[in-house]
């Protein structure tokens, strides 16, 4: 492992992202949110992220587009992605649905033809900053195979939904793949396994092997109560007019809904009683012998506290020498 500093990571990617194409601003704001998982102790949606649009930006021969809003009313948005980076339009789908919320009490944003869109968490902390509470879905191409069955259906599909509070918003944000994506590449990166029962090769058979999943399939998460989610969730991605199975990386849906509590009560008053009821959550007496109870994104918010305190992050060798190649070509 290569130990760097916060700034000396945030730099590297940043690098990365100017030397494919990106201008400063939007290499900013990738890194911001890659940096950001990395504080979070999520490493592969970290910088090993990073190599992988650094990736697929030189695989694509098309140069992408301009994000565009294709279809908008007061309370909506759709948004063709360009095929630009997730973070990017899902930045944009942000900055539309907080205004649109504050304006008009809920807002409704779709976003098609983009890719990886990060921590669906990262989007909603920002809108529970603002005081609004939220959901959002996403689906993508076909690599995750139903409950039962072996070959892909569904994406890895996130659902997240937010709430204001304090000290910390509380955010719950799942994947409903029995593995991330983001995971079964970096482990394929390091020569690592993959744990049981989380994949198929392409003959259908259980595999450890990443390589071999990725040519195969993902495990569904939640047996057949989660595959019934995932297979919604897929369905709320397509409302943006993503595909249903989109070829490679690529099309990914992202749905997202803001509401405005202001709307429907006192504003103060809900986040006063979600804060509440968070703590009775959390003093819920555990187990014999288990660890304190904690609410949705209790840990992410101890871990980025850590990580800062601390300033130094670990990073794959493979992935700082992967990043450090791509920041000199």
């Amino acid at each position: 492992m290569t130990t760097l500093t916060l700034s000396d990571a945030r730099a590297l990617v940043v690098v990365a992202m100017t030397g494919t194409g990106h201008t400063p601003d939007e290499a900013a704001i990738i890194a911001d949110h890659l940096l950001d998982c990395e504080l979070r102790g999520l490493s592969f949606g970290g910088l090993a992220r990073a190599v992988s649009i650094v990736e697929r930006v030189r695989a694509t021969r098309e140069p992408p587009q301009p994000i565009r809003v294709v279809a908008e009313t007061p309370v909506s948005a759709t948004l063709d992605g360009g095929d630009r980076v997730g973070y990017l339009v899902g930045i944009r789908a942000l900055e539309l649905a907080v205004a649109k919320a504050g304006a008009h009490g809920i807002a409704l944003v779709g976003a098609r033809n983009t890719w990886y869109t990060g921590m669906f968490s990262y989007y909603l902390e920002k809108a529970a900053a603002a005081g609004l509470a939220g959901m959002i879905a996403g689906s993508g191409p076909a690599v995750v195979a139903p409950h039962g069955g072996t070959e892909g259906r569904f994406g890895t599909n996130p659902i997240a939904f937010g709430f204001p509070a304090a000290p910390a918003p509380v955010i719950w944000d799942i994947g409903t793949s029995a593995v991330m994506y983001g995971e079964v590449v970096l482990k394929a990166r390091l020569g690592e396994k993959l744990e049981p029962g989380q994949a198929y090769d392409a003959g259908g058979a259980p595999t450890l092997d990443p390589t071999a999943a990725l040519a195969g399939a993902f495990g569904v998460w939640g047996g057949h109560k989660g595959s019934g989610l995932a297979l919604v969730v897929q369905l709320l991605g397509m409302l943006s007019g993503a595909g249903a199975a989109p070829e490679g990386i690529s099309d990914c849906g992202f749905l997202m809904l803001l509401i405005d509590p202001a709307a429907l009560t006192d504003a103060d008053d809900y986040r006063r009683r979600v804060t509440e009821f968070a703590a009775s959550v959390r003093a819920t007496t555990p187990v014999e012998g288990g660890s304190a109870i904690r609410v949705p994104f209790d840990r992410s918010a101890a871990c980025r506290e850590e990580t800062l305190r601390r300033g130094t992050i670990d990073v794959a060798d493979t992935v700082v020498a992967a990043l450090r190649k791509a920041a000199h070509e």
